[in-house]
């Protein structure tokens, strides 16, 4: 069952006191944003996944704050229950606090009700503690950071090493201490993922980060099979709905070379009268 009335940003907490799980999706468009919320999920990210997903990009780095923007203005339409939430793209917070407060604010004008960043540096920390200080909810991101991808050297499994895992656990601590109200995890061992999951009041919403997290996030072309070819080992396909759009237009595409398409039921036509007296419009210009 879906959450019955609007979520907001305590009920994210009281799922994680009462021990129910966090449903969460990623969306960028008022139509899948219409079906993920009238399916019952809990959480709508606009990711910066966009990028990858949408725009065509080979990673959210070039993705700009008014593309963001515009995503999230669509989305917004289309969300009536969920909790909306926008990724704050590359260089949208990292330069300044005031430089983040006012993207961080043009976000929450669109529509969202609370920001994502990366990272649990001690300058991440700051920023959401500024952040939250001036009312603007706070989403952490701990584990593979996809803003990070060229330090990291690539897709990597973040905290499989002890000393890195330490490292993990104290920014999820630093982050729910500097305001934030739940943290992402993506890419990190089930074990670390559950230590820090016990260790925090705060829910954890995991991606790659095993079974234990409070709740779970996937990216919705992942789920739904909308790309073709591979797939990431986190996500599982629920529907190839890709196959489905390929078929669909291949099938169109031969009707109407073969003069399939329309068929009468597609067409409109005059009344014999009216169409008579057209013809005979046309013969007196003659």
């Amino acid at each position: 069952m879906g959450s019955p009335k609007k979520v907001r940003v305590q009920t994210l907490l009281e799922k994680k006191q009462a021990g129910e799980k966090i449903v969460a999706i990623t969306a960028y468009d008022y139509p899948t944003a219409l079906l993920v919320d009238e399916a019952g999920v809990d959480m709508v990210l606009v990711g910066d996944s966009v990028g990858n997903v949408v725009l065509g990009y080979e990673s959210t780095l070039p993705v700009t704050v008014e593309e963001m923007r515009h995503h999230v203005r669509a989305v917004r339409r289309g969300i009536k229950k969920a909790l909306l939430v926008a990724d704050m793209p590359f260089l949208s917070y990292q330069a300044s606090i005031a430089h983040a407060i006012e993207n961080a604010g043009l976000f929450l004008k669109d529509g969202a009700e609370a920001v994502k960043l990366e990272g649990g540096t001690l300058t991440i920390v700051q920023i959401v503690r500024a952040l939250v200080d001036v009312g603007i909810p706070v989403v952490g991101h701990l584990g593979f950071t996809p803003q990070w991808v060229h330090q990291f050297g690539g897709v990597r499994v973040r905290g499989r090493r002890s000393d890195e895992a330490k490292r993990l656990i104290d920014m999820a601590l630093a982050l729910q201490e500097a305001g934030c109200f739940a943290i992402v995890l993506e890419l990190v061992p089930e074990e670390v993922a559950a230590l820090i999951t016990e260790r925090l009041t705060i829910p954890t919403i995991g991606i790659g980060a095993g079974r234990h997290c409070d709740g779970q996030i996937l990216v919705l072309f992942d789920l739904i099979g909308m790309l073709p070819g591979w797939s990431p080992r986190h996500a599982k396909r629920y529907a190839e709905v890709g196959d489905l759009i390929h078929h669909a237009v291949a099938t169109y595409a031969e009707e109407v070379r073969e003069g399939k398409f329309p068929a009468p039921e597609h067409t409109t036509h005059m009344s014999p009268e009216e169409l008579e007296r057209l013809k005979q419009l046309l013969q007196g210009e003659k």
